[in-house]
């Protein structure tokens, strides 16, 4: 059981323009919080801190306002591709997904392949179909579309542009979905393994 702990998250890389109207950073400020409030109560019901970080990222990869799940960007061909990873530092184990297209959530089919399997990273149709077999449902692909991104993905065409989540085009920032807990056993959720993805438990 954790009886300390911290639990951090953010809403991706870039910034949040200024110039953005106060009730969508509101709109931005409470979906932090619900994510936060998701493994709050994970951990104040003594869950560990993997099922915590797990449930904080599934709850961002829920919210259509965050590049994560629901939200993602499009690609230049107009399609989605998801990434995810996980990382238990008791054990120094992670496990991940990239360029899914069918997974409400990537993360936690990523937990699945540290704990069920002896690789670290599935990608594309094999990652797809591993999740199947563990028996996540597929989603259509119109599940990840939104009129926000749609439109980011509209105006990057017209203007022959590459977009980041953190130019003027995006007008309002996306995010990655990503989480740690500081604990006796501490858990990491983030995009693709080798991007920064580190933790160790206590005593690191």
């Amino acid at each position: 059981m954790l009886r300390n702990w911290t639990l951090a998250i953010h809403g991706g890389a870039g910034v949040i323009s200024k110039q953005i109207a106060s009730e969508i950073r509101d709109e931005y400020l409470q979906g932090l919080r619900d994510a936060l409030q998701c493994g709050t109560v994970i951990l104040q019901n003594q869950g560990t801190s993997l099922d915590a970080v797990e449930a904080v990222v599934r709850c961002l990869e829920d919210n259509p306002l965050f590049n994560a799940g629901k939200g993602a960007v499009f690609t230049s061909q107009g399609t989605h591709e998801l990434d995810a990873s996980i990382m238990d530092g008791r054990q120094l184990a992670c496990g991940a997904v990239a360029a899914v297209s069918n997974v409400r959530n990537p993360v936690s089919v990523a937990r699945r392949v540290m704990e069920r399997t002896p690789h670290i990273l599935l990608v594309g149709p094999g990652a797809e179909a591993f999740a199947v077999e563990q028996g996540f449902e597929p989603v259509p692909l119109e599940y990840y579309h939104t009129k926000r991104r749609y439109e980011q993905l509209q105006q990057a065409r017209k203007d022959a542009a590459i977009v980041l989540d953190h130019t003027g085009l995006s007008k309002v920032e996306g995010a990655c979905a990503v989480c740690g807990v500081r604990a006796c056993g501490c858990g990491c959720g983030c995009g693709p393994v080798g991007a920064g993805l580190w933790v160790r438990a206590c005593g690191c």
